[in-house]
């Protein structure tokens, strides 16, 4: 080939996502298993009907409705292709070659793979043996080249949460040129209220920046929607590095619609939350190990076990997603979803 790609392309592995497997209980991608509400839908056939014309670039109408329920300036907002697409534009708006990124690992999987395709270095913080984000340790990680710090709560793939407490002592020591970025994908199903809101945290600090998106909870993981709440000039930033009509017109009517039911919608992780516990403690009664999660999945910490606790789940035709080495992350589904894969779990040899 005469093209000259990237050389460090070659040590980049690709992003795995769950996988889909037909006849099969797809447990692996955090998605809601029900559907899209009925007004939803209906939002997103009339939308369809102008797919001919550009969306709005800046999605006017869904930043409007997000600073109204927030109660945060327009300007702090920033809407994106997924909250995915949200951590490599603030990756790109922050960092260059010579600079650092840190994140927990393991944490949601796209951080270095972000990182490594923007061109800046990252550091990698073990997390605690329950699991959960070493602040500390992330705090300690910190040099002068640092320019962007991701927090994910609840983490993923591990579901576990960081209290307010630890997380505002965190932030106090985080110099005010380093961007933390606390992403709250699985916020929706928080009950824990010293799990904070990142929102309510990011408040008077400029320096922090929170993710959230309308692929999980809302059920529109296949819209690709997520949005940022920063400060004026972060949003700023990230709207020059935007990718012009990145977040097409369906989605952003489907997003308003969802928020327009969001009662029924929070009903709903209502249910999930009610499940993730009794899945949890099944679990725990089976002998498994798994951290408190807050998220809507839980994590077994299987280590070597794991790819052949995936193969025994798929054999019972359950797809979870396995992390080789480290464990596997079973989202919760349905009731009858969610007792195939206890039936799976069970029968899997101690």
């Amino acid at each position: 080939m005469i093209v000259r790609i990237r050389a460090d392309l070659d040590r980049l592995p690709g992003y795995v996502p769950g996988r889909t497997v037909a006849g099969a209980i797809k447990l692996a991608s955090n998605e809601v298993s029900l559907g899209p509400l009925p007004s939803v839908v209906e939002a997103v056939a009339r939308a369809a009907t102008e797919m001919n014309r550009y969306p709005d670039t800046a999605a006017t109408a869904l930043v409007d409705r997000l600073a109204t329920r927030l109660d945060v300036a327009p300007e702090r907002i920033a809407v994106g292709c997924g909250s995915v697409t949200l951590c490599q534009q603030l990756v790109q708006a922050t960092c260059g070659e010579a600079d650092e990124v840190v994140f927990a690992w393991r944490s949601f999987e796209a951080y270095p793979l972000i990182v490594q395709v923007v061109g800046a270095r990252q550091t990698r913080v073990p997390l605690t043996e329950e699991h959960g984000l070493d602040l500390d340790a992330m705090a300690r990680a910190i040099t002068p080249a640092t320019r962007l710090v991701f927090v994910c709560n609840p983490n993923n793939p591990t579901g576990t949460p960081l209290r307010r407490d630890a997380l505002e002592r965190f932030l106090d020591t985080v110099p005010r040129d380093v961007l933390v970025v606390l992403d709250e994908a699985y916020r929706e199903f928080v009950t824990d209220p010293d799990v904070p809101d990142g929102v309510e945290l990011a408040r008077g600090r400029d320096n922090v920046a929170v993710l959230r998106t309308f692929s999980k909870a809302y059920g529109l993981a296949g819209l690709r929607v997520g949005y940022c709440v920063a400060a004026p000039e972060v949003a700023a930033a990230l709207r020059k590095v935007y990718v012009p009509f990145s977040v097409n017109s369906v989605a952003q009517a489907a997003a308003i619609a969802s928020l327009d039911a969001e009662d029924e919608l929070l009903a709903r992780c209502r249910d999930v939350v009610a499940e993730r516990e009794r899945v949890r403690s099944e679990l725990l009664s089976l002998g498994f190990a798994v951290p408190e999660t807050q998220a809507n999945f839980v994590w077994l910490p299987l280590g070597e076990r794991t790819q052949a606790f995936n193969e025994h789940c798929l054999e019972n035709k359950v797809v979870v997603r396995a992390f080789a080495g480290d464990g596997a992350r079973v989202t919760i589904g349905t009731r009858e979803e969610n007792d195939a894969f206890l039936s799976a779990a069970r029968s899997f040899p101690g």
